[in-house]
């Protein structure tokens, strides 16, 4: 799944697509498999979002067995839920607008590492979600891609040296 499918070739020095997680490059051309890793990214999303609930749900029992108190399972309760929300958006900001657009507590991954891992079902709803609509990452991908080819055909099109002033070329700067 997570080879990539290269579009059609471009010409030489024009901006390569980057490769979007479980898609590879197979968002520019939205071909067959594209599709077909649009039906299977939300399922498997889902089912690990089911499956790391299955596994909190023994933890959360294990408080509630051990006694201690209907505070101390209710903070845990408590606990679960924030980190999931967290997590959730944290997530979704990360996939609409990338890594370049977390600021702040967001934007710390070691020292809120917990919460990240606690909140993971929140994280990976949101990912469900989002991948409901779009590839996970496409729009951040798409948006730089399309900024690139711009970009290149600016440059493409001007005459002469690009980048540099005319009339320059043999004077230095003392």
């Amino acid at each position: 799944m997570t080879e990539q499918s290269t579009p059609q070739p471009t010409p030489a020095g024009a901006p390569e697509p980057e490769a979007v997680r479980w898609f590879g490059t197979s968002w520019v051309e939205r071909g067959s498999d594209y599709w077909l890793r649009r039906v299977l990214v939300p399922i498997g999303a889902l089912a690990a979002a089911v499956a790391v609930a299955f596994v909190l749900r023994f933890g959360v029992d294990g408080v509630k067995v051990s006694n201690s108190g209907g505070f101390v399972y209710g903070l845990l309760l408590a606990a679960i839920a924030v980190c999931s929300c967290l997590a959730a958006l944290r997530t979704w900001r990360l996939l609409a607008e990338g890594r370049d657009a977390l600021t702040g507590w967001m934007a710390d991954d070691k020292s809120l590492a917990a919460v990240w891992v606690i909140g993971c079902v929140g994280a990976l709803v949101a990912y469900f979600v989002r991948s409901l609509t779009e590839a996970p990452g496409e729009a951040v991908a798409r948006a730089r891609y399309r900024k690139a080819t711009e970009r290149h055909a600016r440059k493409a099109g001007r005459p002469g040296r690009p980048g540099g002033k005319p009339g320059k070329a043999g004077k230095r700067k003392g």
